[in-house]
């Protein structure tokens, strides 16, 4: 498994918001300058996030993005599988139908425990856990790059 662009930036664009003004809508050029991500490229990915209910646009010359839920309610498996799909480490975890084998493979329980594993351990880290990481190395180090 591994975590594309889109999954990687949409967790960027969700702390860009997380650490502005919530009372101020951030605008998409704002997100994109500061995350030097391409607006266009935002702006696909932002459709993905609102389906989702994370975050929510405001229209009008004030407009712009916010989170719609709080930091502590926003899960890193639901940002991951927001942009990438469901978490699955070998196709056969999540669509057994793909394989001839999956009832006979000795190996396709480990792929299900890894699998399950991984999505745990997602669930645990929330959006909040995330920006106490970001804050705790900004006090220590200066700026901290939290690119992922």
């Amino acid at each position: 498994m591994k975590i594309s662009t889109k999954g990687r930036y949409g967790l960027r664009i969700l702390i860009d918001l997380a650490t502005h003004d919530p009372a101020r809508p951030r605008l998409l050029r704002d997100i994109a300058q500061s995350q030097q991500i391409s607006e266009k490229y935002i702006s696909r990915l932002v459709l993905d996030l609102r389906r989702a209910k994370l975050i929510r646009s405001v229209r009008g010359m004030k407009g712009g993005f916010h989170l719609m839920k709080a930091p502590e309610e926003i899960t890193l498996l639901e940002i991951l599988e927001t942009m990438e799909g469901p978490i699955s480490v070998v196709d056969c975890v999540h669509s057994p139908a793909k394989c001839r084998r999956h009832e006979l493979c000795p190996s396709r329980d480990i792929w299900v425990q890894l699998n399950n594993g991984i999505r745990e351990l997602t669930r645990q880290i929330t959006l909040e856990d995330i920006l106490n990481t970001y804050q705790h190395h900004d006090a220590e180090n200066g700026i901290f790059d939290y690119c992922i």
